[in-house]
């Protein structure tokens, strides 16, 4: 069944002769993916309460094959999320704890050498995974945290002089307190460039806190997790993400709203080319979850909000002024013109 929105707001940004979800495939592989994208995030939010659209972020960057940062203050869940989603995929599963004497071969791993071959052997780290979560990333020394910068761009490890493949699919969820927490560090921007998102929890509803309470009391929801989905399910459902279509005028739409993070008077250092890579890449993601096999520009603008606002960094009159990258952000995309399918009419706004 078509489940695409078809009306004046879509039609023109999807693939000529695109008459179904992921066109060229079988109804059944379109169902296959909502159904396995269905029960992990069903599987998460038995877990987290209250937080569906922070679940769905999660699960949109590993589709997407990027990397996700869960920032907040000690607390509210983002370690639990990470499990949660490690749990929901039957998939090699490993946790680093960062602390200020962590080093980078306790993360990549180490040569060792062994006396009866008489020669080095390599002892792979804990990086060596499908999830790898980094628990608390920013109170690890800025040597030991640029030991993910090859992992989570090239998706391998160098360690004397030797190469090592990481496993497929491979996906970093690091958890971060807030910079003004006590013994922590800023994360360097090249390292910040590699998340593709960031997501900030914040404290449940009151009703979902209610329910935290009532059910997390005895025994934790996590221990009833069991895998829903195979690491086959995810390579083929990252596959069909990459063939979502995305027209000339939503790349356009996506490299102006860089442009204008570039041209802000306000914004020192603005999106850079990597960042709306994985903002596309996102986007197709996202549209992908909801049925879609094209992309629209809502998608990009929606997205914009936890791809881009970490990579940004500020003049000192914008922080002086109360501005943030968030703010500042949304400052853009009001400002940015939304490409309009052909036919539609010339007061059309976003959705």
């Amino acid at each position: 069944m078509d489940t695409r929105n078809t009306s004046a707001a879509t039609a023109g940004f999807d693939a000529p002769g695109a008459v179904a979800p992921f066109a060229g495939s079988a109804a059944g592989e379109a169902d296959s993916f909502l159904s396995v994208s269905t029960r992990i995030l069903d599987a998460i939010n038995t877990v987290i309460d209250g937080k569906d659209e922070a679940a769905r972020l999660v699960l949109t960057v590993l589709l997407a094959e990027g990397h996700v940062l869960l920032e907040d203050v000690p607390g509210v869940g983002k370690t639990m999320l990470a499990k949660t989603l490690a749990r929901a995929v039957d998939c090699s599963v490993t946790r680093i704890q960062f602390t200020p004497d962590l080093l980078p071969s306790d993360v990549t791993g180490v040569s060792i050498y062994n006396q009866d071959a008489h020669r080095f052997e390599f002892r792979q780290g804990p990086v060596f995974a499908n999830i790898v979560i980094g628990d608390e990333i920013n109170r690890a020394s800025a040597k030991t945290q640029s030991a993910l910068l090859e992992c989570m761009e090239e998706r391998q490890v160098t360690v004397d002089g030797g190469t090592y493949r990481l496993a497929e699919p491979f996906m970093v969820v690091a958890t971060q307190n807030p910079l003004e927490m006590e013994g922590t560090y800023a994360l360097p921007e090249a390292q910040r460039d590699r998340f593709m998102a960031r997501i900030s929890l914040g404290y449940p509803d009151t009703a979902s806190e209610i329910e935290m309470l009532e059910t997390h009391q005895s025994v934790s929801p996590l221990e009833s997790i069991v895998p829903v989905a195979s690491v086959r399910d995810i390579a083929a459902m990252t596959a069909k993400v990459r063939d979502v279509y995305v027209s000339a005028a939503v790349k356009e739409y996506t490299v102006a709203i860089g442009a204008a993070t570039r041209e802000h008077p306000f914004i020192r250092l603005g999106a850079s080319p990597r960042a709306l890579l994985q903002l596309l890449r996102a986007s197709k993601a996202r549209a992908a979850l909801e049925g879609r096999d094209f992309v629209l520009p809502d998608d990009v603008a929606r997205l914009a909000g936890s791809v881009l606002p970490h990579r940004l960094i500020l003049e000192r009159q914008a922080l002086g002024a109360g501005e943030t990258p968030a703010s500042l952000l949304a400052a853009v995309l009001s400002k940015v013109p939304v490409p309009r399918p052909p036919g539609a009419r010339a007061g059309m706004t976003r959705p």
